[in-house]
């Protein structure tokens, strides 16, 4: 029988090992409160290393009461959330200190059929999104929850974890005086609340949280702001991680809010995409007509009508609000389609595929705790921006400063002290990198140049993609394979039959010949290291 240690490593002699074996057993007494004789101490060589061996032995005794302890502290009760229609697990977790701990919601999607793969975490983006938002990523995750949970952790301040959304869940005041005004209220009413929401803290409770499930290793998704946490993760708790998966990358060194360059550049495309679609070239030159509707809006007679009810609306939409629609529409491919339709109508004086266009900004506000939005964003973001950095970035496009005004606003009234991060360190795990090559905020070029410390990672890009493709076509099968190997080179052939969907001509919808557009390009970088 082969040996349980090698001589090289101290435990082989039989001397040695008859003495771990007495330390073990007198942890095994320990465990059972059973008195026992203390052993003698002998200063010698031997001595200390049959007790070091005996250490790990003892270790790996109390490692099933330790487990067994931890997962009594917290018992986990059946849930659903909303966009899955399976029962979950949900747990409240406490994280922080002792004396003061914060409640986590955590909700866990069971394996089918565990075999002991890491638990994969999703991490959701804003920031200020819950991840228990993300629950309909579980319909294209039904491959990867065969053989591994799947974990949701709501970060403090978001979604059932306490929400911090400072009373406006519902919707942003159009108006920056007035949502600067709500902001600064809730600020001063609730500043205790703002210290400790940063990306630091988010990190720390979430591997408290892995501490606390009995978990060794975990994998992460994480998407937009999501991919900033996982980034951050990496380089602080790196023997804690196995694998990543980054969807609309925003690294650590990468200044995600001057965004108004990213959203010229996916309109750019968009507006090729349509010249090269015979239905969608017809509608004619719509992006100078979006440029000349934003340069007069504050005059255009119209008002908008309420999507819901078709009312006209009692309030004029400002002009930053109507940038951001249409920055918010190239999120998606789908209301991408739309924009070349409806800024031709508007352009002509029907203004109601508009207004169902501007419904698109407002209300993403449901989605996001804007307590901690801002106190992430004004300490991790805007603290580091430069006034010239934001003319640069608005030279010359359509949004201009619309997106950023928002933050700018609010961070004047949310005077959270700025929280730097220190340069990333060289990282050696596999990481799956997914990008839109029309992302409206995280552009394909942000993972390709500033991701260098990464020493093994791949790049899928989606022709046409707009921001998060980690639910479309073959892309939840790929993420699939590379969790089960991600060794293995991926076949990613299959991204190119990822299209964008067809162009919106007409109210009743696209061409009938709409089918016939050409399929897209795919993308593939490597780097592994030897």
């Amino acid at each position: 029988m082969k040996k349980p240690y090698h001589r090289e490593a101290g435990c082989a002699n039989s001397r040695r090992w008859g003495l771990a074996r007495r330390v073990w057993l007198n942890c095994q007494a320990l465990m059972v409160n059973v008195e026992f004789r203390p052993m003698a101490m002998e200063q010698t060589r031997e001595l200390v290393v049959g007790a070091l061996c005996a250490l790990s032995v003892c270790l790996m005794v109390l490692a099933p009461f330790r487990a067994n302890a931890a997962a009594e502290k917290s018992q986990p009760e059946a849930c659903h959330l909303h966009g899955w229609s399976q029962s979950l697990r949900c747990y409240q977790v406490p994280v922080g200190t002792e004396s003061k701990p914060v409640l986590l919601a955590v909700a866990v999607a069971p394996a089918i059929n565990p075999d002991g793969s890491e638990p994969l975490y999703l991490l959701a983006g804003g920031p200020g999104q819950a991840a228990s938002h993300l629950a309909p990523l579980l319909h294209s995750f039904r491959k990867v929850n065969r053989n591994r949970d799947i974990v949701m952790v709501d970060r403090r301040g978001a979604g059932r974890s306490g929400a911090f959304d400072c009373g406006l869940q519902q919707e942003l005041p159009a108006d920056l005086e007035t949502l600067s005004a709500r902001l600064g209220r809730c600020y001063r009413e609730q500043q205790a609340r703002t210290e400790g929401l940063n990306s630091r803290r988010a990190v720390e409770d979430l591997e408290q949280v892995r501490g606390h499930l009995g978990h060794d290793k975990i994998a992460l998704w994480g998407g937009s702001w999501g991919t900033r946490t996982a980034l951050l993760y990496q380089q602080w708790y790196p023997q804690s991680l196995s694998v990543l998966v980054l969807d609309a990358v925003a690294p650590i060194d990468a200044k995600v809010f001057l965004s108004a360059g990213a959203a010229e550049q996916a309109l750019v495309e968009l507006q090729e995409d349509c010249r090269e679609d015979r239905s969608c070239a017809a509608l004619g030159d719509w992006r100078s007509e979006l440029d000349q509707l934003l340069r007069d809006w504050e005059s255009v007679a119209g008002r908008l009508a309420d999507p819901l009810t078709g009312a006209p609306l009692q309030r004029r939409v400002p002009r930053w609000e109507l940038a951001n629609a249409v920055r918010t529409a190239l999120y998606d491919p789908a209301a991408a389609a739309q924009l070349p339709y409806v800024i031709h109508q508007a352009a002509v004086g029907n203004l109601l595929p508009l207004s169902g266009l501007t419904s698109l900004f407002l209300p993403a506000a449901d989605s996001m705790s804007m307590g901690l939005t801002f106190s992430v964003a004004c300490a991790e973001e805007l603290s580091r921006i430069s006034d010239a950095e934001v003319v640069a970035d608005s030279r010359d496009t359509f949004l201009g400063s619309a997106f950023i005004d928002l933050f700018l606003a609010g961070c004047r009234v949310w005077p959270v002290p700025p929280a730097p991060y220190t340069d990333p360190q060289p990282r050696d795990h596999p990481v799956l990198l997914i990008s839109g090559s029309a992302d409206p905020i995280t552009p394909p070029h942000y993972a390709d140049s500033q991701l260098e410390y990464l020493s093994h990672k791949r790049h899928l890009i989606v022709d046409g993609g707009g921001h998060i493709n980690s639910r479309r076509g073959c892309i939840p099968e790929l993420i699939a394979d590379f969790l089960g190997d991600p060794e293995q080179p991926l076949d990613a052939a299959c991204v190119s039959e990822i299209r964008r969907p067809p162009f919106m001509v007409a109210a009743s919808g696209p061409a009938l010949d709409a089918g016939s557009q050409q399929a897209g390009s795919a993308v593939v970088r490597n780097e592994v290291a030897e």
